[in-house]
């Protein structure tokens, strides 16, 4: 083609696009391909306990999100040598105050076993952040084994790659009859990895590190 037959069809092209009431955009083939894998968010983390008197265990979770929708599988969280899987709603709202919630139902099983609705809440006001998950777990053996479990934190992060806070924890996982455990923790981040560590109970017989990574991919 020589340059003025290209010139033509330059200016052919663009005479088009501003009948059709736009400037002409090309869009690479590979563009969607990553919008489309971009749907799918997976998370995994392993949270491993070290009590002062008791026994030590990690607890891992993974998480599969799109859109709406939310998946999520669990070990040792409810008790020891029990799993549980769950299926949830995602939503979310506002800009400066950001609110995420996640309402979801589950199924336990293993050493204990029944249906738990639960939730997962995030509030983001930067850099302060309210986490909260929790679950009404009801036992399918007897009603004296339903339980509220849940987990909070409060933190602050005074630079992107870190934060401090405080963490509220309400289990059974352990079978024992001490509940709620309350203390500090410490985090860094380092690109999509997440490192937090715990310190529940602090000074008391129960007293436990938690060592928690956490990765998005």
């Amino acid at each position: 083609m020589t340059r003025t037959s290209a010139t033509l069809v330059i200016v052919l092209g663009l005479s088009l696009s501003n009948l059709l009431g736009g400037p002409a955009t090309i869009v690479p083939p590979e563009a969607t391909g990553e919008t489309a894998e971009t749907e799918w968010e997976f998370s995994l983390s392993i949270s491993t306990y070290l009590a002062q008197h008791s026994r030590d265990y990690a607890n891992p979770s993974f998480t599969v999100d799109r859109d709406w929708l939310h998946l999520e599988a669990r070990y040792n969280y409810e008790a020891l040598k029990t799993g549980s899987v769950w299926l949830g709603y995602n939503f979310s709202f506002g800009k400066k105050l950001m609110v995420e919630a996640t309402p979801m139902i589950g199924g336990v099983f293993g050493d204990i076993t029944g249906i738990a609705p639960g939730y997962a809440i995030s509030i983001n006001y930067e850099p302060i952040e309210f986490f909260t998950q929790g679950e009404y777990f009801f036992d399918s053996a007897i009603h004296a084994g339903d339980f509220f479990y849940s987990w909070s934190e409060l933190s602050y992060a005074p630079a992107s790659w870190c934060k401090v806070g405080v963490v509220v924890d309400r289990t059974k996982a352990l079978g024992s009859s001490f509940d709620i455990r309350r203390g500090p923790l410490i985090g860094f981040k380092y690109k999509n990895v997440d490192l937090t560590t715990y310190w529940l109970s602090p000074g008391t017989r129960e007293a436990t590190f938690i060592f928690s990574v956490n990765t998005n991919f």
